[in-house]
């Protein structure tokens, strides 16, 4: 029994040493890309149409205190306005 426990003693100690040493060595992640869809940034608001066909679509943006509108939009990002007027953008359907 005590060999047994010495054992797993030292299996336990090779398995954390190797988790630290595997820690140690992680490397960054590069930041994520910008969602499909509307979303916004700290003070900004995009619509970012994610297409591989190069197709442009219409999106309807939702306005703070002031009337709602349809925006054609390219594939990436557009940038729609402030983040405190913007509320949200959605695609409505149909190419343009």
């Amino acid at each position: 029994m005590p060999v047994r426990r010495l054992l797993t003693s030292a299996f336990g100690s090779v398995s954390l040493a190797l988790a630290l040493l595997g820690a140690g060595t992680a490397t960054a992640t590069p930041a994520a890309a910008d969602p499909c869809g509307f979303y916004e940034t700290g003070s900004d608001a995009y619509y970012n149409h994610c297409t591989s066909d190069g197709s442009h679509v219409v999106v309807k943006v939702e306005v703070a205190l002031a009337p709602d509108y349809e925006r054609c939009v390219g594939p990436g990002r557009t940038w729609l306005g402030s983040a405190d007027k913007i509320q949200g953008a959605y695609y409505v359907g149909r190419t343009c």
